[in-house]
């Protein structure tokens, strides 16, 4: 009997990140969904040189329009292996400045959607007996957010926040994990470079340079693979040493 190829479902696949865990999955031979809001030439281009890619395109600010369980299970056929969520919507407000409606986005996009379609999915994982679910926030958590990415990393705190079945999951082989990624060479960073603000940001870390999305994708697709036999329940930071 053939054996099947695992499925790997990819939130915020369009991403700098995302776009190197897909190039990976893919040198694994795996089945990739990834799910991006907006266009992206990258992942246009590298769908039409491999059958191995799906792309799913929505945008989860309109969840009263979607059925996530509909899109996920029926089109797709619904048997993931791994979910990553990579999915990183940035507001620009502070503190200061925020306000209900800013908040409530920010949460919808980066930490409720995303949880949700894990809740689906874990149904199917715990059945076969085998799932990786990593949800990858940010090391600014631990800094309170930066001066202008407060609602971000109130977001992805509410993302990294594990149930407590994962104890029984364990049991069936079915493992969640938080990666807490550190200042990396993205678009986002790019931009900080330009207003100089990257520089006082870096004398944080004491690697003392910005990290590759390359690198990054290499420690998620370890977390979210066979690679992974061990670990669950846990954050792990990929910062530099902040």
């Amino acid at each position: 009997m053939k054996k099947r190829k695992k499925h790997v479902l990819i939130l915020g696949g369009s991403s700098d990140i995302g776009i190197e865990v897909i190039k990976k999955f893919l040198k694994l031979k795996w089945n990739i969904t990834a799910h991006f809001s907006k266009n992206n030439k990258s992942l246009e281009d590298i769908k039409k040189i491999s059958k191995n890619l799906k792309t799913i395109k929505f945008d989860f600010l309109n969840y009263k329009k979607l059925n996530i369980e509909k899109i996920l299970i029926k089109k797709f056929n619904g048997k993931y292996d791994s979910v990553i969520s990579l999915v990183g919507y940035i507001d620009n407000k502070g503190f200061e400045n925020t306000n209900l409606k800013s908040m409530i986005k920010s949460l919808v996009i980066n930490a409720l959607f995303p949880i949700l379609i894990e809740k689906i999915l874990v149904k199917k994982m715990l059945s076969q007996k085998w799932g990786r679910i990593l949800n990858c926030s940010s090391i600014g958590i631990k800094f309170g957010g930066g001066e202008n990415s407060y609602n971000y990393s109130l977001s992805k705190h509410c993302l990294e926040f594990i149930p407590n079945s994962y104890k029984k999951w364990a049991k069936r082989n079915v493992f969640i994990n938080n990666l807490r990624i550190g200042v990396t060479n993205t678009k986002i960073h790019k931009r900080m470079k330009k207003h100089l603000k990257l520089k006082s940001r870096l004398k944080l870390v004491p690697i003392n340079r910005l990290a590759e999305p390359r690198e990054m994708a290499h420690y998620i697709t370890d977390l979210s693979t066979d690679n992974n036999s061990y670990i669950t329940g846990q954050t792990i930071s990929a910062s530099g040493g902040e």
